[in-house]
């Protein structure tokens, strides 16, 4: 009995889902979601925001086009 109970704990630890990823992530993902479906950022300051969220470095003369690439590579390398 005791080893039944120790594998069905075992099973509950292995297959618990993983934390939800952080806001920041889900925002960029959103951004990045609404941008490949046809969008078009009208607000260079909230692209930016959304990229220093990520911790990334980014100029307020910085492109959007070029701000978004670099998004979409953080998003890449996150294992969220």
């Amino acid at each position: 009995m005791a080893r039944r109970f120790a594998i069905i704990v075992h099973l509950r630890r292995w297959l618990r889902l993983s934390p939800p990823p952080p806001i920041e992530v889900l925002h960029a993902r959103q951004l990045i979601a609404a941008i490949d479906a046809g969008g078009i950022p009208l607000n260079p300051a909230r692209v930016n925001h959304i990229a220093r969220n990520l911790g990334l470095e980014v100029s307020r003369h910085a492109s959007t086009d070029d701000t978004l690439e670099r998004i979409r590579a953080a998003l890449d390398r996150t294992c969220y």
